[in-house]
Order: C-alpha cells, then structure tokens, then sequence
C-alpha cells in the first residue's frame, strides 16, 4: 500500500464517506447511453483525459431533489461556455439525464453525482482546441454516498500548504475545470504532513479555501469565509452565509490572516458532500477548545435545515 493510501486509511477527510457495497454496480451515464461502472470508458484521445479539458459538478440528493440544481446547472453551463464548449445539450435535458441516472440506480436520498464535460475525442493528443472531432464527452456516476460520521464528530486538522490558489489570469478558479494539479499537489503536502486536508493561501498571502472546500473561521459570533478572489466561489459556501445571514447573524467575505485563524473560536469547511464539517487544528495549532464548538454545530443545523427546507419543495 503506498504512503498516501495508507494515510488515506487512517485520517478523515471532508471527501470521505462510508463505503457501501451498491456503489459496486452502479450505472454510469455515458453520452447517451447507461453502462455498467465497470464498462464505463472514454479514449485516451479525449481531451478530459489527456489535458483536464473540461468542467465538472458535484450533486447531492436529498428526497429525490438535487441541491442547488439550477446554480450548479448556472456554473456547469457558465463554464462551458467560457472555455468554447458546446454541451449539446439544453439545461432541461442535462437535468434529466442526470435524474434518470439516478433512478436508473434506485437512488431517492442520500446519493453524491458527479457529473462531467470534456471537450471530447480528438484527432491528437494535443492542447489545440480545433484537433477536437466531434461532439462533448457527457458522464454521470452517481453513487450512495453518507459522510462519514467520524470526521463531523472529531473534526478535522489541516495544513497550510506552501502551494498558492491563483487569480483569474493564472488559472480562474470560480472555472470549475478538470485541471486540479495545483490542488491535489497541495493535499498531497499536508497528507504527507500527517494533516487530512490543505489550507491554501492566496498570492498575496491571506487564507483562500482549503484544496477541495471552502473554508470559514468564528470569530465572536460572526463567520468569516474568504472573498472569493482567488478561490473558487462554492455553492454550499454561499448556501452557509445565506442560511447564517437569514437567521440574523453576521457572515463576512473577507481578507483575513493565518494569525487571525490560529487566534479564532471555531474552524470550519463547507462542501457539497459533507456539508459542514469542523476544523480542530491548523498546522498543529488547536483551535478554539480543540473540538467541533457551538457556532460551527448551528451553521450546520441552519444549513441543513435550508437543504431539507429545499429537498422538500413546494
């Protein structure tokens, strides 16, 4: 087993979920049609493959209604469209492939997708766009996915990694875009460093996201989350301060300082997975009391309760 498997095996992780055996046998939509998981293939000349052209989402099922569907459709498309790929697809038929993947599994609650756009085959693997031959690569794998109870319950530890999100004319993060180098290098660092996920901070120095979450400190009540500028603009996240601002409290988007989260009351992330989830320690520092506090626990209800609130529908 490699190293960072076997640090996968013990820490927790704000992707981590409990395994469940019908992930297994899952149909995969693939461009049309539903295959097995196992059969689910794309060529190595497609351009996801070779160059990480292309965009993606992340879904979440909760009695048998996607969360956010139309802002996760908002950026899909929005992205799409800013990197010249044509979908082929309308938003009425992508939300229905995607609710057809889920019903071909059997899946009403509790169930993660993903859900993915290359540009497609092309005629070589090069970075030209104009190489490409024909129509997108459209995938969905929808999976049972439960968050695992133990990272909500202990909270997680984080490590600041030396690698920078970047701004918009680097590598625009709001792009929800296949290419996660720099992010997977920066969880690689703090796995390595004994921590479960990354703190990234952005060029100028103050606190970004984590590698795959956004991220939001406590301080005397009040939540603070980064502006955006340099990390990508999550959908849960903006689902946490409306749910937080709703209930009359105070949630900042701001510039803010790794001194500032050694120095705060609580810690949290937020993603579409698992929601809330607490940060106990950053670079070895505990934070706060050194586990999940009050603050981060309502953040979570009130997110919940809006979650539900929408599963539920009118």
């Amino acid at each position: 087993m490699s190293t960072v498997a076997t640090a996968a095996a013990t820490s927790d992780s704000a992707q981590g979920y409990l395994a469940d055996p019908r992930n297994d046998h899952v149909m995969v939509y693939l461009n049309g049609n539903f295959v097995p998981r196992d059969e689910a293939r794309v060529s190595i000349f497609d351009a996801g493959f070779g160059l990480g052209d292309g965009v993606w989402e992340g879904l979440r099922l909760v009695n048998g209604r996607v969360i956010s569907l139309q802002a996760h459709l908002d950026r899909l498309y929005e992205g799409a469209r800013s990197i010249a790929i044509d979908i082929g697809l309308t938003r009425e038929q992508m939300a229905q492939a995607l609710m057809d993947t889920f019903a071909k599994n059997g899946m009403h609650d509790g169930a993660h997708a993903r859900l993915m756009v290359t540009r497609g085959l092309k005629r070589t693997v090069n970075q030209d766009p104009r190489f490409a031959l024909g129509p997108p690569t459209i995938a969905i794998v929808a999976e049972f996915k439960t968050p695992r109870p133990e990272s909500k319950a202990r909270g997680l530890s984080l490590f600041t990694s030396t690698f920078r999100t970047s701004g918009p004319d680097v590598f625009d993060l709001r792009l929800n875009s296949h290419s996660r180098l720099n992010l997977i290098q920066a969880l690689l660092q703090a796995i390595h460093a004994g921590a479960d996920e990354a703190l990234m901070l952005d060029p100028r120095g103050f606190v970004a996201s984590c590698n795959s979450t956004n991220f939001f400190i406590v301080r005397g009540g009040e939540l603070w989350t980064s502006t955006g500028a340099y990390s990508f603009k999550g959908i849960t996240q903006a689902s946490v301060i409306a749910a937080w601002r709703a209930a009359g409290a105070t949630a900042r988007e701001c510039d803010f300082t790794l001194a500032q989260v050694y120095a705060a009351d609580e810690a949290f992330c937020s993603g579409t997975l698992g929601g809330v989830t607490p940060v106990v320690r950053v670079d070895g520092r505990v934070i706060g009391s050194g586990a999940p506090g009050p603050v981060t626990q309502r953040a979570g209800e009130l997110y919940l309760q809006q979650v539900l609130a929408e599963a539920a529908g009118p």
